[in-house]
C-alpha cells in the first residue's frame, strides 16, 4: 500500500535548486517586467532601423533595386541592433517596474515583511544573466555572419547596374545607347504591352516596336533579356535606305552586368566569430614563437600556423584581441544592468520623483564609450586589455553591486548619528515629564 505523500505531484520546476527556483514573488516581478521589456525593445529597434532605412532607401532607389532587397538588408541589421536594444530595454523595464512598486509602497511592504531589496532584484539579475548568455551567442556568432551578409547584399545592390523595374509610360535607359518604354506594364514590371525600343549601337539606329513583351532576368549570368512578340524593326544606316523587318517572336539582350563575386568572409575582425578569433590569435602567437625559436617541437607539425592565419589579408593581432575582449566584456556586464536599475529606481517615502533613470542611462552610455575607447587603444597597440577593458568592467560591476547593497541597507556606508538631546523649551518639557 502506497502512501499519499508518494503519489503527490511535483512540478518540474520543483526539482531546481531553491536559489534559482521561481517563486510567487519572482513570477509576479517577471510578469510585470516582460510587457515593458517587449515594448522597449520594439521602440529601440524601430528607431534604429528607421535611421538606417532612410540611408538604404536613397542608395537602393538610385539603383532601382527591388523592395525585397531592402527587406533582406534590414533583416541582416537586426542582430546588430538587437544587441544594442536588449541591454537598454532591460534597464528601462526593470527601472519602470521597481519605480512603480516603490511609488505604490509595494517595496516598503515587502521590506517590512523581511524581503530585502537584494531578494527583490534576484529574478532581474537572473534574467540579465540569461540575456548575457544569449548576447555571447549574439555578439560572438550571429552578428559576424549577419554583418558579412549585409555587406555582401549591400555590395550587390549598389553594383547591380540596371534593374528591370519599369512603369507604364516611363522611359528607361539600360545603357547610354539604349532606351525603352511600354504603354502598359504589369506583373512587377515583367509583362509589357505596346513596347518601343531605340538602339543607337553599332553605328546605326534601330527602332523596335512590338505588341507585347516580357523581361527575363538571369541572376547567375547577370543578364537582362527581353522577349518581343508581333513587332517590327526599322533600321536606319547613314547613306543607306531604311529597311523594315517584321517578326512574330524576337529575343534581345538588354544589359549584362560583369560583376565579380564578393570577397570571402573574414577580412574584417568583426566578421569573425569568437571561436575563429580565438583560433587566429592562438595561431599568430604560435607563429611568433616559432620565429623567435622559443618552441622545441617538430617544425613540420607544431610550428605550422593554422589555415586561418595563413591568408593573404591577415588581420593584425591587436585588432583581434580588441574585438574578442570587447565582446566578452559587454556580455559579462549585462547581468549587472538590472542591479543598477533596481538600486536607482527605489525612492524615499516623501520623494515622488528623481533623476534615477537619467543617471542610469548616463552611466551605461559612459561605460559603453569607455569600452569602445579601450577597444581602440588595444587595436592601436597602445594599451593592454586588462587595463582599458577589464578594469572598467570590474569597476562597473562592483559599483552596481555595492550600490544595491547600500540601498538594501545590507552594506551601510554612512553611520547613523545618535539623536541630540532636546534643548530649550522642549528640553524643559522632557525634564518635567521625568
Amino acid at each position: 500500500m502506497t502512501t499519499q505523500g508518494n503519489d503527490r505531484y511535483r512540478p518540474p520546476l520543483a526539482k531546481l535548486p531553491s536559489w534559482i527556483r521561481p517563486g510567487t514573488l519572482d513570477t509576479y516581478l517577471l510578469g510585470q517586467t516582460i510587457p515593458p521589456f517587449v515594448i522597449a525593445v520594439s521602440v529601440v529597434l524601430i528607431a534604429l532601423l528607421l535611421e538606417r532605412l532612410l540611408v538604404l532607401l536613397n542608395v537602393l532607389a538610385s539603383e532601382a533595386s527591388p523592395f525585397f532587397t531592402l527587406l533582406r538588408l534590414l533583416a541582416d541589421l537586426m542582430p546588430h541592433y538587437l544587441g544594442l536594444a536588449m541591454p537598454a530595454a532591460l534597464c528601462v523595464s526593470v527601472f519602470t517596474v521597481i519605480r512603480r512598486m516603490s511609488e505604490g509602497d509595494e517595496i516598503d511592504a515587502l521590506m517590512s515583511s523581511g524581503v530585502s531589496l537584494a531578494r527583490i532584484c534576484r529574478p532581474f539579475a537572473l534574467t540579465g544573466a540569461a540575456i548575457g548568455l544569449l548576447s555571447i551567442l549574439l555578439y560572438g556568432y550571429i552578428q559576424p555572419h549577419a554583418r558579412y551578409q549585409f555587406r555582401e547584399g549591400f555590395y550587390f545592390a549598389s553594383h547591380a547596374g540596371w534593374a528591370p523595374v519599369l512603369q507604364s509610360g516611363m522611359f528607361a535607359s539600360p545603357s547610354p545607347r539604349l532606351m525603352l518604354t511600354a504603354d502598359h506594364v504589369s506583373h512587377a514590371g515583367s509583362q509589357l504591352k505596346g513596347v518601343f525600343i531605340r538602339d543607337l549601337g553599332e553605328g546605326k539606329e534601330r527602332d523596335i516596336t512590338a505588341q507585347t513583351g516580357s523581361l527575363r532576368t538571369d541572376a547567375a549570368k547577370g543578364e537582362v533579356q527581353i522577349e518581343l512578340f508581333n513587332g517590327s524593326i526599322l533600321t536606319i544606316r547613314p547613306g543607306v535606305q531604311p529597311t523594315v523587318t517584321t517578326f512574330d517572336h524576337a529575343q534581345r539582350l538588354i544589359s549584362r552586368t560583369n560583376k565579380a563575386t564578393f570577397r570571402n568572409r573574414g577580412d574584417d575582425e568583426r566578421e569573425l566569430t569568437s571561436r575563429e578569433l580565438a583560433r587566429k590569435i592562438d595561431a599568430v602567437r604560435h607563429a611568433a614563437k616559432a620565429e623567435k625559436g622559443d618552441t622545441s617541437q617538430d617544425t613540420d607539425t607544431d610550428l605550422m600556423p593554422a589555415p586561418e592565419a595563413s591568408t593573404s589579408n591577415d588581420i593584425p593581432l591587436t585588432n583581434m584581441r580588441a574585438e574578442l575582449n570587447f565582446r566578452l566584456a559587454r556580455s559579462l556586464s549585462i547581468p549587472f544592468i538590472p542591479v543598477l536599475a533596481t538600486a536607482l529606481a527605489v525612492i524615499g517615502k516623501r520623494r515622488r520623483g528623481s533623476a534615477g533613470l537619467a543617471v542610469a542611462v548616463l552611466l551605461l552610455v559612459t561605460y559603453d564609450h569607455i569600452l569602445q575607447l579601450g577597444e581602440s587603444l588595444i587595436a592601436s597597440g597602445k594599451s593592454s586589455p586588462l587595463l582599458v577593458i577589464w578594469l572598467p568592467t570590474v569597476v562597473f560591476c562592483t559599483a552596481c553591486t555595492l550600490l544595491l547593497l547600500f540601498r538594501a541597507s545590507i552594506l551601510p556606508i554612512r553611520r547613523s548619528r545618535p539623536a541630540l538631546p532636546p534643548t530649550g523649551a522642549a528640553g524643559n518639557v522632557v525634564e518635567g515629564a521625568r
